[in-house]
């Protein structure tokens, strides 16, 4: 009877042995890879995170740059408001910005630099009365090179300017004022002027005098 329960065991014996069985790699053979068809494990792909230097580390880092706005109109500045001499400091230049303003400061410069502001805005305004009058070229260098008309003249130049001087930086200022009309002329439409210690007989009308200057139309 226990032939039958022997054999039972027998074949339940190798039966295991067959399925748990360990595989045998012999020594020296390569093994083969874990997936077919595949030389090396594929890389393992990690997200960036944010304490990757490359990557912004705070949303600070997103805010626009301090870069000029080239939509918005911010090469011309506005005109300047408030005093005259306040209006003088903010346009002092050593550059006139054309030869027509270069003229028209000249001009303010050897006629008046040493007067005060509001005498060298008179001088100004005559030269640009002139301009304008129809009886006199009708640029600011027309009416400055004009002949027999201005002492400090030499044929068709200026004696040398020091540019970087403050009362060729205030012609300049006084020159675009009243190229801009940023000033009313505070004489009114004269077109000629001289000096307080001449006395040149002009059978004129007399509309002002500033400083050392007497002016005309």
């Amino acid at each position: 009877m226990l032939h039958p329960f022997r054999s039972a065991l027998l074949v339940i014996a190798a039966l295991s042995a067959a399925t748990v069985a360990p595989a045998q790699v012999r020594p020296g053979a390569a093994s083969k890879p874990l997936l077919s068809g595949m030389d090396q494990m594929p890389a393992l792909v990690v997200p960036a995170t944010l304490d990757n230097p490359e990557l912004p580390a705070t949303p600070d880092a997103l805010a626009p740059t301090d870069q000029p706005d080239t939509d918005t109109d911010t090469a011309t500045p506005p005109h300047p408001t408030g005093s005259f001499p306040s209006m003088v400091a903010a346009m002092r230049a050593t550059d006139a910005g054309s030869r027509e303003l270069e003229c028209l400061a000249g001009a303010i410069y050897f006629e008046s630099k040493s007067e005060p502001l509001m005498g060298q805005l008179a001088v100004g305004h005559v030269i640009a009365n002139r301009a304008h009058s129809g009886r006199f070229p009708s640029s600011y260098c027309g009416v400055v090179y004009q002949r027999s008309q201005f002492s400090f003249v030499r044929g068709h130049s200026m004696p040398p300017i020091a540019r970087s001087g403050m009362q060729w930086k205030n012609a300049v200022a006084i020159a675009r004022i009243v190229d801009q009309k940023l000033a009313p002329t505070p004489v009114s439409s004269a077109l000629f002027f001289h000096a307080r210690r001449v006395s040149p007989g002009w059978h004129l009308t007399r509309v002002a005098t500033l400083g050392n200057h007497v002016f005309y139309r």
